[in-house]
């Protein structure tokens, strides 16, 4: 069983975010997994990484979740993105309807297949579920069709692809698949 504490991000965390995002971004499987650029991230100013912090740490429309180890470290984390009908959705057209979008999921390489993953995505989802006026319908992911051992974890989740398949605009013959979990019946 793990030893960490699964809790969102206070504002004032803005550079433990900073180090655990360039970390991701070192992984070895980072061109997978993360639309971002090691070299945007470490370029990107104190500012940036402080709003960073503040929207993901309180209100509806973001939050970060971390897996905070006894000594304090920061081993994993997954952010949970609100998105409204009616806004641009990420990869093309608009948003249908009240979602979740899971982004950023990392857990440090000396703590894959421990189950931080899981307690991570079940307080994000829980977290999802848990918003009110209104409430979300689904929430939902991409993953790059050579991340299979993302694509087999969230699976098992219970998240199913939903058929959508995107083009990267970096690399047009890569593809992200979308993977969506529905709102349980109340």
């Amino acid at each position: 069983m793990n030893q960490h504490l699964i809790r969102p991000v206070r504002a004032e965390e803005w550079q433990k975010i900073k180090e655990l995002r360039i970390a991701a971004l070192r992984d070895p499987v980072a061109h997978l997994a993360f639309l971002e650029r090691l070299e945007d991230a470490e370029g990107r100013s104190d500012e940036f990484w402080q709003k960073r912090a503040a929207g993901a740490a309180g209100g509806r429309r973001a939050r970060q979740f971390v897996a905070e180890a006894a000594d304090g470290s920061w081993d994993g984390s997954v952010v949970v993105l609100v998105e409204e009908p009616g806004a641009a959705d990420f990869f093309e057209g608009v948003i249908d309807r009240h979602q979740g979008h899971l982004v950023g999921v990392f857990v440090r390489a000396e703590q894959r297949g421990t189950g931080l993953i899981d307690e991570l995505f079940r307080a994000a989802v829980e977290w999802a579920w848990s918003l009110e006026e209104p409430a979300l319908e689904r929430v939902r992911l991409y993953v790059h069709e050579d991340n299979t051992r993302a694509a087999a974890f969230y699976r098992r989740f219970g998240f199913v692809p939903s058929g959508r398949v995107v083009s990267l605009e970096s690399d047009p013959d890569a593809k992200e698949l979308e993977y969506v979990l529905e709102r349980p019946a109340s």
